[in-house]
């Protein structure tokens, strides 16, 4: 089994396969996910997908937490300046104005 994982920040890691175990939780099989490569939420919505034996494990695709992580990262960024002064547009009136 090959896991694939975001760690906080959602910078790409990779890592070397490590072992571990499916477990039954309830009805389910379960797997426990190392500290190394888990997320830094455990509220993390995840969508899983199995290709004969490879099982990945992602955040969901529009998951709200992907949201935030996303507006987060952006936050991180280095403020820039406006390249120039900026100019005024002018719009014409319309009928419903």
């Amino acid at each position: 089994m090959y896991i694939q994982g975001l760690t906080e920040g959602m910078s790409s890691i990779t890592v070397s396969p490590m072992k571990t175990r499916a477990f039954k939780s309830g009805n389910s099989q379960a797997v426990r996910i190392p500290a190394d490569i888990a997320y830094a939420d455990t509220d993390t919505e995840l969508e899983i997908t199995r290709n004969g034996d490879v099982i990945t494990i992602q955040p969901a695709a529009g998951s709200i937490r992907s949201m935030q992580d996303a507006l987060e990262i952006l936050r991180r960024l280095p403020k820039t300046e406006p390249i120039g002064p900026l100019e005024r547009i002018q719009t014409r009136k319309t009928l419903w104005d």
